[in-house]
C-alpha cells in the first residue's frame, strides 16, 4: 500500500492540473473530471435564482461552482460547492486570495451521473459537520432534490416541489422545475 504525504490548502492554491477539478480531503488530493454540460446549466440556474434573491434582500453573497472553502486544518480539507451562500455577518472572513476558512451557511451540490452515493453523503456530512446549516443535493436525473439540515432532518423535494431557504435564506423559494429548465 502506498501512502502520500498530506498537502496543505496553501499548496493546493499553487497546484495546477489543467482541465481537472480538485478538492482536498484530510490532506489528500481528490481529482475529478469536470462536470458535464447539463450539470453546469443546472448549477448556473440555481446560482442565478439564489443570487438575485440574496442581492435584492442584502442577505450576503452567493458563490459559483467549485469555489473552495477550507473546512478543516491539520490535515487540511478544502471542499468546492456547486453553489454556496454566506450570510453578510461572515463575509469579512472571505479574503481576496486563498480559501475562506469557513463553512457556507447553505451549500447546493448538483449530482453528476458518475457520482457515487457514499461519496455524496460523505461530502454532505463534511459540510454539515463543519457548520453548514442547509445542504441541497440536486438530482437532475431523478428531477428531485434532497435537503439535509444541521439538526439531522432530511427531506425530498419532488419535481413539482420547491427549494426553500428556510431560516438560512429567509423568504427564498424557487420551483425545482425552474432550476431544471
Amino acid at each position: 500500500m502506498t501512502t502520500t504525504s498530506p498537502i496543505s490548502a496553501a499548496e493546493l492554491e499553487r497546484l495546477y492540473l489543467p482541465n481537472k477539478q480538485v478538492e482536498l480531503v484530510r490532506g489528500q488530493l481528490l481529482v475529478r473530471e469536470p462536470p458535464a454540460t447539463w450539470h453546469g446549466r443546472v448549477s448556473a440556474r440555481l446560482t442565478t435564482l439564489l443570487d438575485t434573491f440574496v442581492e435584492q434582500h442584502g442577505l450576503g453573497a452567493v458563490f459559483a461552482q467549485d469555489t473552495g472553502f477550507k473546512l478543516a486544518a491539520d490535515p487540511d480539507t478544502v471542499r468546492g460547492a456547486d453553489v454556496a451562500f454566506v450570510r453578510s455577518q461572515e463575509l469579512h472572513r472571505v479574503r481576496r486570495r486563498g480559501f475562506a476558512e469557513l463553512a457556507p451557511d447553505l451549500v447546493a451540490e448538483v449530482l453528476s451521473p458518475d457520482d457515487r452515493p457514499a461519496e455524496v453523503l460523505a461530502k454532505v456530512a463534511e459540510w454539515l459537520g463543519a457548520g453548514t446549516r442547509l445542504v441541497w443535493v440536486i438530482d437532475p436525473q431523478r428531477n428531485e432534490a434532497r435537503v439535509y439540515r444541521a439538526d439531522g432532518g432530511v427531506s425530498v423535494v419532488p419535481q413539482e416541489g420547491a427549494l426553500d431557504g428556510e431560516s438560512v435564506v429567509p423568504g427564498f423559494s424557487c420551483a425545482l422545475q425552474d432550476v431544471f429548465r
